[in-house]
């Protein structure tokens, strides 16, 4: 009589407790692991965002260099001066009309058509290695066609300062309007140069030149800048963006 074998059954157990054994994850393992992932992408992307790029500024100076080259172009074409009339939120292009001898927003190309920065933006103006005191509100079509305002009045191009190289081509008279620019009432002297309403502070003239100037766009609550700049031979450029120091 053969004998029964002895430890067959436990063999077999013991097979299959070693395979629940096996190493592996559970699904709250699982879950603690995606949490962990979710909270490094996120600190990722906070970081990428205070340090990284500021589309919303690299898309108002890609408008901004494309608007100008656009106007630049078309100048040029139509043998128009153009100009650039700046407040503190906002922008728009102006054109010098040789039959009234004035300046004249431009309203029959939509492209040209005042535009307002995004929330949070702003407008800096140098011209001539002096600030710029903006105003939204020179950015009103003016009423009354062919009025003259002392520079600095209300309703005037406040801050406009073209110089007098430009004079005799845009019919400013020839004489700076840089030296007041504050636009403030009581700063004006009284023999401040007459400038019409609409009068540009930056001139896109049809042979290529400008004034000297350099237009910064800034977002103050991050310190970050792009600086618009023109150069000797009337070239315009802009930079990069760039952040203050704290």
């Amino acid at each position: 009589m053969s004998r029964p074998t002895l430890g067959r059954p436990g063999a077999r157990a013991c097979a299959r407790l070693a395979l629940h054994r096996a190493p592996g994850f559970t699904l709250l393992e699982l879950l603690v692991v995606l949490v962990i992932i979710g909270i490094v992408i996120t600190g990722a992307i906070l970081s990428l965002g205070s340090t990284g790029r500021d589309r919303g500024l690299e898309q108002e100076r890609d408008r901004l260099s494309a608007l100008i080259d656009y106007v630049r172009d078309r100048g040029a074409m139509m043998t128009t001066e153009y100009g650039l009339l700046c407040g503190e939120h906002g922008y728009r292009f102006v054109y010098y009309d040789n039959r009234t001898m004035q300046w004249l927003p431009e309203t029959l190309d939509d492209t040209l058509r005042e535009r307002r920065l995004p929330k949070g933006l702003d407008l800096q103006l140098i011209i001539e290695g002096r600030p710029i005191v903006l105003d939204d509100a020179t950015l009103q079509v003016t009423q009354t066609p062919g009025a003259l305002t002392t520079l600095g009045s209300a309703g005037a191009a406040t801050g406009s300062a073209t110089g007098s190289a430009t004079g005799s081509a845009t019919g400013l008279g020839g004489g700076s309007a840089s030296g007041n620019p504050a636009g403030s009432d009581s700063d004006t002297p009284a023999d401040a140069p007459a400038v019409q309403p609409n009068t540009p502070q930056i001139l896109l003239l049809s042979n290529g030149d400008t004034n000297s100037f350099q237009l910064t766009i800034e977002r103050p609550s991050s310190r970050r800048s792009v600086t618009f700049k023109s150069a000797d031979d009337g070239s315009i450029s802009a930079g990069d963006i760039v952040e203050a120091r704290q």
